[in-house]
C-alpha cells in the first residue's frame, strides 16, 4: 500500500464526507433548536436532487441557477414541512413528532415515486477536468464539491454564532419558554432554521447527483441515516460536531470500500455509532443538557 493510493482515498474521503455534512447540519440545527430530529430531513435531500435534475433538464439551467434552484425549492419545503406538520405538535408528546416526521419522509417519497418512478441521471452540469499530481487524481467535480461544501459550512458557523438571528436561535434552543417575553418572534426562527437545514440539504443533493450517477426516490433513506449517525457522532446539536462527525464517517466508509468488502460498508458505519454511544453518549463536541426543574 503506497502513500499515492492513500491520497486518493483520501480525497474521496473529504468528497463524501463534504456531502454527509451538508445534510447532518440540517438534522443538528433542528435538534439544536428544538431538540427533536426531522427524521424526514433525508427525504427533503432527495427531493433537492431531482429539483437540479428538472432544472438541469426540464429548464435547460447551468450549474449554479440550477443549485440555487435547488436549494430555494428545498428551503421553501423545509419551511412547509415545518408550518403543517411540525407547529401543531410542538406542545405534544415526543413520539407524536418522530411518528409524524417518519410520515413526511414516506410521503416525500410515495409522491417522488409517483411523478419519477424510475432512477434518473443528472446531466453533466460543469466541465469535470482532471489533473494527476504525483500519481493522485484530482477533478474540477471533486475540488468543487469539497469547496463549496466547506464555504456554506462556514456560512451557517458565521450566521449561528455571528448574526442576531443565530443569537435567537440558540436562545430558543436555551430557554424555549422565557424568549418570546424578550421580543423573540420565536415561530419565525423556528421556520428559518427549517429553511436553512432545507437549503443545505437542497445543495447536497444537487452535488450527490452530479458526483454519483443515479438518483432515485428512495436515495434520501440510507444517506440521510448516515448523516444522522454523522450529526450523532459529532455530538448532535453542535454544528461543529456535525462536521467533524461527517468527516470522520466519510473517511470510515472509503477506508472499509478500500481495504474490505464493499458489503461492509454500511455495517462498519452503523457499528461506529454503537460503540461510540457506549463510550460518549453525547457525541465528540456534544454536552449534557441542564435539566430545568
Amino acid at each position: 500500500m503506497d502513500a499515492k493510493y492513500i491520497l486518493q482515498q483520501a480525497l474521496n474521503a473529504l468528497q463524501l464526507g463534504s456531502i454527509y455534512a451538508l445534510i447532518a447540519l440540517g438534522y443538528t440545527l433542528v435538534y439544536g433548536v428544538l431538540t427533536m430530529i426531522n427524521f424526514a430531513h433525508g427525504d427533503v435531500f432527495m427531493v433537492g436532487a431531482f429539483l437540479c435534475f428538472s432544472a438541469a433538464v426540464l429548464l435547460e439551467l447551468p450549474f449554479v441557477p440550477a443549485l440555487l434552484f435547488s436549494m430555494a425549492g428545498t428551503a421553501l419545503l423545509g419551511a412547509a414541512i415545518e408550518r403543517i406538520a411540525y407547529k401543531p405538535l410542538r406542545r405534544a408528546p415526543r413520539v407524536s413528532a418522530i411518528i409524524t416526521a417518519l410520515g413526511v419522509g414516506i410521503f416525500l417519497e410515495s409522491a417522488m415515486l409517483a411523478l419519477n418512478p424510475y432512477p434518473k441521471s443528472i446531466p453533466t452540469l460543469i466541465d469535470n477536468v482532471t489533473w494527476t499530481f504525483g500519481g493522485v487524481t484530482v477533478s474540477s467535480l471533486q475540488l468543487l464539491i469539497i469547496a463549496l461544501s466547506l464555504g456554506l459550512m462556514l456560512l451557517l458557523d458565521f450566521v449561528v454564532y455571528r448574526t442576531k438571528t443565530g443569537m435567537a436561535m440558540r436562545a430558543i434552543s436555551w430557554d424555549r419558554a422565557l424568549v418570546p417575553l424578550m421580543g423573540v418572534p420565536v415561530d419565525r426562527v423556528v421556520t428559518l432554521t427549517f429553511a436553512l437545514g432545507g437549503a443545505l440539504a437542497g445543495a447536497a443533493g444537487t452535488m450527490y447527483g452530479l458526483a454519483y450517477p443515479v438518483i432515485d426516490p428512495y436515495m434520501g433513506i440510507m444517506v440521510g441515516w448516515k448523516a444522522f449517525i454523522a450529526a450523532v457522532v459529532g455530538g448532535i446539536g453542535n454544528i461543529r460536531g456535525a462536521m467533524i462527525g461527517a468527516f470522520i464517517l466519510g473517511g470510515v466508509e472509503i477506508l472499509v470500500v478500500a481495504f474490505l468488502p464493499s458489503t461492509y460498508r454500511d455495517f462498519v458505519a452503523f457499528s461506529l455509532l454503537l460503540i461510540l454511544l457506549m463510550f460518549r453518549p453525547h457525541g465528540i463536541l456534544g454536552k449534557t443538557r441542564a435539566q430545568k426543574v
